[in-house]
Formats: structure tokens, sequence, C-alpha cells
């Protein structure tokens, strides 16, 4: 098992990174959460390795309560993995945790890939296994291009087309006079799908 990852950030989009490790690049999945707390050339995630028939996918988190929580989503029934991702990437984790403490199916059935079951499943599953973890504040960034065309790759790489992705984002931005982070601009998106 490999248990976290230390080394220099290659490369870094809203949905993986690159880290190299003593020469050696690994791909390594991320969620929003972690995408927006990461700033450094040098770079520590905590992982988690899924593996299936046809392929071997390492996750990455930047604290060990968001990993937590991710092998806690994934403990459900019809919670995959990428499932998990989507729904770290869509709320923070003290937000997941939340709606799960009070039974909030709508909340959680609002996540993309998730219905009504499913998200039933996540809250009987979960509700006493969940705690509330501290989560770091958040990197804010101005408002720019570079922002925009992250979260639409972001969108694209969950399953959203371009089109409709980039109509989301847009009304996202004119729904908000604040400046937003990509994190930020996903999930303002996001709630909007």
């Amino acid at each position: 098992m490999i248990n976290h990852i230390d080394g220099k950030l290659v490369d870094k989009t809203p949905t993986h990174v690159v880290i190299d490790c003593n020469g050696v690049g690994y791909s390594i999945n991320i969620s929003l959460q972690t995408f927006s707390k990461i700033n450094d050339e040098r770079c520590k995630l905590f992982t988690h390795l899924s593996v299936k028939e046809d392929s071997h996918t390492l996750y990455g988190f930047i604290t060990e309560n968001e990993r937590k929580l991710f092998r806690h989503l994934i403990s459900v029934s019809g919670v995959g993995p990428s499932t998990a991702q989507v729904i770290l990437s869509t709320y923070k984790s003290d937000e997941i945790i939340n709606y799960i403490s009070a039974s909030d199916v709508a909340a959680i059935k609002n996540v993309k890939g998730i219905g009504l079951k499913t998200a039933q499943r996540i809250i009987i599953d979960l509700k006493d296994k969940v705690t509330k973890s501290a989560i770091s504040d958040e990197i804010s960034l101005d408002l720019n291009n570079t922002i925009q065309n992250e979260a639409l790759s972001a969108l694209v790489a969950l399953g959203f087309s371009k089109k409709i992705a980039q109509q989301k984002i847009d009304k996202a931005l004119t729904n908000k006079q604040s400046n937003f982070d990509v994190e930020t601009l996903i999930r303002e998106s996001l709630s909007q799908m």
C-alpha cells in the first residue's frame, strides 16, 4: 500500500496532479478540495490505491481526514472512487459530514451521478462513522481566464459536455459579483447542473 507521495509537483490540473518522486512521475487523481490547497513546488499527498481488473489508480488527498472520508464513501455499495471524487469536488469535507449527520438526502442527491437510493444509502451507512474534522483555510485567487479554463477542464473531466459546462460557468459568474477561486467556481457551476 502506498501511504503518501512526497515530491516535486510537475503538473497540476483540477482533477489530477503529477508528482516526481526520485525520478518516478506519479499521476494522482485529486478532488477540488486538494487542488485548491496545493500551491508549492514540493507536494505531499496522502494516497489511496484503487485496484481494478484493468487499472491501478492513485487518488491523492491533502489531509488524512479527506482520505478517511473518501474511504468511508467508497465503502458504501454503489459508490466507487470516481463518484467519491465527484462528491469531494462538489462539497467540502465538513459540508459532506454535515449533510450526512443531518440526513440531508437532497443535498447529497445534487451530486452528479448520485440518485435517491444511493444518497439514502450513504446517509444510513455513514451517519455513525463520520465525525467533524478541521478543514484548513482555502486559498483565494483572483478570477481570470486561467481560473475559468481550469474550471471548464474540471467539469469536462467530471463528465459534462463542454458546451453545458461553459453555460453553467457563465451563469455562476453572473449570479455572483465576488471573486471566485477555481474550487468555488466549479462548486457554483455544479450547483446549477
